[in-house]
């Protein structure tokens, strides 16, 4: 374990210090493809930057195990060795998912001949703008052989937990979705003072935030909550003149997609019916995004079963909470029956005390043998095929 958990480390720490973001991921992706070569594996390109590499009897049911591998844009100041030296970092610990895999590979390539299943290992970029997965299946990943269940990791730190301890959703939704949108009002621009020979684009987007803010206030069901946020405003260019435009982004996070598609309607319809209210207009445009995240109960309490007989009971931890970070595996959970297991690696009392994507955030490495074991024995034991 001792020599297996070095190795994890030293590919930890490559991908560590290589830190880049979004689908901009050519370094990473080198690193990835010349340690799965030299195991013997075959890999190829899957949509835009995404690596895609199999192992086992492709006549035999297909699973999928998929590590996100991109990073923040934001500069990092844990002082660590092997720290990333330009304004990008792995503060959500997406290279311990990457690392993970990488370990359940090599574990896998040494049972070819003995899995039950054929699996694809996909290195998926751009999670953190929640596009990759989206990327990954319109470039062929669930193509022939289609997979029939999908597994990922993700790690947590700063918390309570022990290092080694797995957190499983007992709710089939385990994440909500998320929608970024930006809404846009033009008015006319005048002296100030001579507000009434213009159109005061800020006047009109200060009421459009507090009729948004009254979505959540008024129009949120006590059993199905939804979060909307308006994070950044601006407009106008001097503080003498009348703004003929201002400018807003927000997200909106909901565990229910009927709820979603309303919120989205109704973001809408206050922002362009509050513009025209103060003789002004407004656009909306949501970006990107993901659905909600789908969680096979079956799938989990296979996995739960696995890390009992590997780790211990102790080492089980279900919850029936909701968290409010979106996760763009929520894609392939609605192709597929899928799961995902969070991974404590860093406990606050050992000195983990930052959160993910903060620029101090530090994981225990100890976590990495840990969850390269499981994904490799979640395939060895069939991965719940029946």
């Amino acid at each position: 374990m001792d020599e297996q958990l070095q190795q994890l480390k030293t590919w930890r720490r490559a991908l560590h210090e290589r830190a880049e973001t979004g689908f901009q991921v050519p370094e990473t992706t080198a690193y990835i493809k010349a340690r799965l070569t030299e195991m013997g594996y075959q890999v190829e390109r899957c949509g835009r930057a995404g690596l895609l590499a199999g192992v086992g009897d492709k006549t035999k049911p297909c699973v999928l195990l998929r590590a996100d591998i991109d990073g923040l844009p934001m500069r990092e100041k844990t002082g660590l060795p092997f720290a990333c030296k330009t304004d990008k970092m792995h503060a959500c610990g997406h290279d311990m998912h990457a690392t993970m895999l990488l370990g359940a590979a090599k574990l896998l390539k040494a049972r070819e001949q003995k899995l039950n299943v054929f699996v694809k290992l996909l290195f998926q970029p751009a999670e953190e703008i929640l596009e990759g997965a989206k990327d990954c299946i319109d470039g062929g990943v669930m193509d022939e052989p289609k997979p029939q269940a999908a597994f990922a990791l993700h790690v947590s730190t700063g918390g309570a937990l022990k290092t080694g301890t797995f957190v499983l959703s007992s709710r089939e939704i385990a994440a909500p979705a998320a929608d970024y949108f930006t809404v846009r009002v033009k008015g006319k621009s005048a002296h100030g003072a001579t507000p009434d020979k213009g159109t005061d684009a800020l006047v009109a987007a200060a009421h459009i935030l507090l009729g948004l803010q009254n979505l959540p206030a008024r129009e949120q069901a006590v059993d199905n909550p939804f979060v909307l946020t308006v994070g950044k405003m601006q407009g106008g260019s001097a503080g003498n003149a009348i703004a003929d435009y201002a400018e807003m982004q927000g997200t909106l996070r909901a565990y229910d997609e009927d709820t979603r598609a309303r919120i989205k309607t109704r973001v809408k319809e206050i922002a362009q019916g509050t513009a025209k209210a103060f003789q002004a207009r407004a656009s909306v445009r949501f970006d990107g995004g993901c659905p909600t995240l789908k969680n096979d109960i079956r799938l989990a309490k296979f996995a739960a079963e696995q890390i009992e007989e590997l780790f211990g009971a102790e080492s089980v931890l279900w919850t029936d909470g909701r968290g409010g970070g979106s996760e763009d595996f929520a894609y392939f959970s609605h192709e597929i029956p899928s799961t995902l297991l969070v991974l404590a690696a860093g406990e606050r009392k050992d000195g983990y005390e930052y959160p993910l994507h903060h620029p101090k955030t530090e994981f225990d490495e100890a976590a990495l043998a840990v969850g390269s074991k499981l994904l490799a024995e979640l395939i060895i034991k069939g991965a719940g095929m029946r």
